[in-house]
């Protein structure tokens, strides 16, 4: 599951499996860095509109890039 689903051609489930897999805690900070990429949020919480349709993987990583 490298490619993130395309919000058009994908179900809610599917984009959230995407975002729980992609976003798995290894319980080793040092080499993930996940938690700064979302800014200390779930991954579910800071990809809600992703997982839910309204925008696509890349828009919403590009917004919490910019925070």
């Amino acid at each position: 599951m490298s490619i993130p689903p395309d919000i058009n051609n994908s179900t809610r489930e599917q984009r959230e499996a995407y975002i729980k897999h992609r976003f798995r805690c290894i319980s080793n900070c040092e080499l993930c860095g996940n938690c700064v990429v979302l800014h200390g949020r779930e991954a579910d919480d800071a990809y809600a509109e992703y997982i839910n349709g309204q925008k696509s993987f890349v828009e919403v990583s590009r917004s919490l890039n910019s925070q």
